[in-house]
């Protein structure tokens, strides 16, 4: 089982970009924890963080008839894009939304999630706990179809 963990813009910059609210936890920490827990869980996970939206579709694209779940955390393009939307329903591919941050207790505009609405689960405001909880639902659901 192979899961695809896609993280969208200046999530390159955790640990920098307002501790207060993200915490101290670098990317690179993360994505050390993530593959750690992936092992944990029996999974396999290849991670992809991209400042630009065409890279994310492009990567989500790719992902087609290879990849058995997308957890996604597309951080302000949650609020924007809707070709992200798009390239999920697309590839029709089991996806879960993360955000570090509950985005629903922060501005106004983060409270519509465009990629969310393709998205069969959503972990919002768990921190880094929320990919592994992500991994956990697709996991349980595609052994539940088999």
């Amino acid at each position: 089982m192979k899961f695809l963990i896609v993280n969208g813009p200046n999530l390159n910059m955790l640990g920098i970009r307002e501790p207060e609210v993200y915490g101290s936890m670098t990317y690179e920490e993360l994505v050390y924890f993530l593959h750690e827990q992936a092992v944990a869980l029996g999974v396999e996970i290849e991670v992809f963080q991209s400042n630009c939206e065409g890279e994310i579709v492009n990567e989500i694209q790719r992902a087609y008839r290879r990849i058995d779940g997308i957890i996604i955390n597309p951080a302000a393009y949650t609020h924007t894009s809707i070709a992200i939307l798009d390239a999920l329903k697309a590839v029709s591919i089991p996806a879960a939304e993360v955000h570090l941050s509950d985005v629903t207790k922060r501005e106004e505009f983060r409270q519509v999630s465009y990629a969310g609405m393709a998205c069969e689960f959503h972990f919002i405001g768990e921190g880094k706990q929320g990919y592994i909880n992500a991994m956990k639902a697709l996991k349980e659901k595609l052994e539940a179809a088999h």
